[in-house]
């Protein structure tokens, strides 16, 4: 079986999308998932599936939507793909709370002079398949960068300390 990662979109953010942990894991272990593990309380996950991951999301999404009430956009990444958004961007040893990774559903292709001009200085980014890499060293909440990113489409991020700790569950 193959190690996947699941990240959900908006899980327990300011009162919404409640999903209690516990009972997430029993539900993957319902769906037939092996050795399931979560990190933290923001929809994460970590189990082992020979499923395709297009598969694996419509199944999460519609067993969060029948268990919890709500359908929260899934994502479902090999932990290959989780260590190289983990060690593939030019960042170096930037704060790991500084670079976030932009999980989408196709590799993007935004405009890069949109980009600059909303870049203040020291903020920068990097496109891999199916993401987008962000740093921003005065925090992601006062970049103009981060809250009006040109990318179309569903997408999810989390910070590199997560990622880490991701790729460290998947082994």
């Amino acid at each position: 079986m193959a190690v996947c990662v699941a990240l959900l979109r908006g899980v327990n953010v300011s009162g919404a999308g409640k999903l209690p942990m516990v009972e997430f894991r029993e539900m993957l272990a319902e769906l037939g998932f092996g050795a399931v593990r979560t990190h933290i309380q923001s929809g994460n996950a970590v189990f082992d599936s020979d499923l395709p991951a297009a598969v694996l999301e419509r199944m999460i999404e519609g067993a969060v939507a029948t268990r919890f009430g709500f359908a929260p956009e899934t994502f479902v990444r090999s932990a290959e793909e989780i260590g190289e958004a983990l060690v593939g961007h030019p960042f170096g040893d930037a704060d790991p709370a500084r670079v976030h990774v932009f999980f989408l559903r196709e590799t993007p292709a935004p405009d890069a002079a949109k980009l600059r001009a909303l870049a203040l200085p020291g903020d920068g980014w990097h496109i891999g398949p199916r993401r987008l890499t962000l740093h921003t060293p005065a925090g992601i909440g006062r970049s103009k960068l981060a809250a009006k990113l040109p990318l179309d489409g569903p997408m999810t991020a989390r910070n590199l300390r997560t990622i880490a700790a991701l790729a460290a569950l998947a082994g």
